[in-house]
């Protein structure tokens, strides 16, 4: 008898007549022993509403940005949606997102709310790109599982995921600190910065070329083998899967994220 039929008989024999509904729980207690029964649909509710809550943050900071900007691309457009009001702490952090030099906050303050607003974007930008990857590993482990194999929960690997891009999260808000100061320093810099933002673009153009490029790409398109291959019952092995996952990633779009600080960091449109 499989394990996923509850194993021994002596086991089953307790369970008999309830096992599949839980009747001897409240209607919470069943939700709950459902959704742990079903890890991937944990994996989806999580990674949804993450990525949606993302997105609909960074567009409400876009929109904002429209206003203190020039006319970036999409600015017209942004700057006449409705002005919805919002929370407190939202309006805060938007201003310590945008402003181009430290308000009355400590640089520790926008330090963690430019590190926050970079993490959101990889939320909501490259979330969505590791589907296959999440999808791949649920697969493996819904076949594990049924063979009575122990399995780690699939959010140790986005969290390992997730772990790559909030480090990486943090050197982009270092470098939006470092450029916000150079800019702020003095007006006869400005046109280093135009130069600063060609060269961001030629970077990430020919990079788009490279054999780095292209070895990167083939880990992400191809979960499976590496998954697969690597595949561990000890949840730290299954974290540091889910960063070499991350760190593949990173390495498809680090340069486009650079092409950022040349069209605007908060251009949704871009």
């Amino acid at each position: 008898m499989r394990l996923d039929q509850r194993g021994d008989s002596a086991h089953s024999g307790v369970m008999t007549g309830h096992q599949d509904d839980f009747s001897h729980l409240d209607r919470a207690g069943r939700a709950t022993a459902d959704i742990a029964r079903n890890p991937r649909l944990t994996v989806n509710i999580a990674v949804g509403a993450s990525i949606l809550l993302a997105w609909l943050t960074l567009a409400a900071m876009a929109i904002r940005g429209a206003e203190a900007r020039g006319s970036a691309p999409g600015d017209t457009f942004l700057r006449g949606l409705p002005q919805l009001p919002l929370p407190d702490f939202l309006e805060r952090f938007f201003a310590l997102c945008l402003a181009p030099a430290p308000l009355d906050a400590s640089i520790v303050a926008r330090a963690l709310a430019l590190i926050l607003m970079w993490f959101l974007m990889a939320i909501a930008a490259m979330l969505p790109s590791a589907a296959p990857m999440i999808r791949t590993y649920c697969e493996i482990a819904d076949t594990a599982r049924i063979k009575g194999e122990p399995v780690v929960h699939p959010l140790v690997l986005v969290a390992g995921y997730l772990g790559v891009w909030l480090a990486a999260s943090t050197l982009f808000s270092a470098l939006t600190l470092s450029v916000h100061a150079f800019a702020a320093s003095d007006e006869i810099y400005d046109p280093l910065l135009g130069v600063a933002g060609a060269l961001a673009l030629l970077v990430a153009g020919l990079y788009q070329f490279s054999g780095l490029k292209e070895a990167c790409l083939k880990k992400c398109r191809n979960p499976f083998s590496i998954l697969f291959s690597n595949w561990s019952a000890k949840p730290i092995r299954v974290f540091q899967l889910g960063a070499a996952q991350g760190i593949w990633c990173l390495g498809c779009c680090w340069a486009l994220m650079l092409v950022m600080f040349a069209v605007g960091v908060m251009n949704i449109f871009w």
